[in-house]
């Protein structure tokens, strides 16, 4: 029902039959789903924006419009374990984003359209960045998790609330950068 991109963590959704999927599947169509993502990612964007921007559903499509709101959660100026390096090259931002569409690679790329692309990205972001924080940080993967997923019950139409806690490979390197904790929960706002 959920799909996640191979290197991103966090809540999967599955339905057991497939009138529950049909009706998830409406409810999700009918923009009732809430999906919250936190991204670790270059610069220092806005404190909140919405990016619409159009971007294929598959890859070679066509383009179709898609929106993502974010906020910024935290901004790390840098961070002393690379900080040798120069404070351009290691400012961060831990951003959460909320796709409003299902698009392939929609956080993923919204981010890189704003100039901010999520810190481990191969296919949109910077290799010697992504090289860099490997090595220093320990962070070898794309820093990109789903926190939660909410939807109305497709019985009872109460809502429900799922939510991942943010596994040890993102939450090591987000510690040694001096992310708190606070900033990776998650928030009802």
């Amino acid at each position: 029902m959920h799909r996640l991109d191979r290197a991103t963590s966090g809540v999967l959704l599955f339905a057991r039959s497939s009138e529950i999927a049909a009706a998830i599947a409406k409810s999700f169509e009918a923009g009732l789903a809430d999906k919250r993502y936190l991204a670790l990612v270059r610069g220092s964007p806005p404190d909140e924006g919405l990016v619409d921007h159009p971007i294929p559903r598959k890859e070679g499509g066509p383009r179709v419009p898609a929106t993502t709101s974010f906020r910024t959660r935290f901004r790390v100026a840098a961070s002393s374990a690379i900080a040798d390096l120069g404070p351009d090259l290691v400012r961060v931002s831990l951003v959460e984003a909320r796709p409003h569409t299902g698009r392939l690679h929609q956080i993923r790329r919204h981010m890189k359209h704003l100039h901010h692309p999520v810190i481990g990205d191969a296919n949109y972001g910077k290799g010697a960045l992504n090289r860099l924080f490997a090595t220093e940080l320990g962070l070898a993967r794309l820093a990109l998790h789903a926190l939660s997923l909410s939807f109305p019950h497709p019985v009872t139409g109460d809502r429900i609330r799922f939510t991942a806690p943010l596994p040890i490979d993102l939450e090591t390197p987000f510690s040694r950068l001096g992310i708190p904790s606070s900033a990776w929960s998650f928030g009802d706002d």
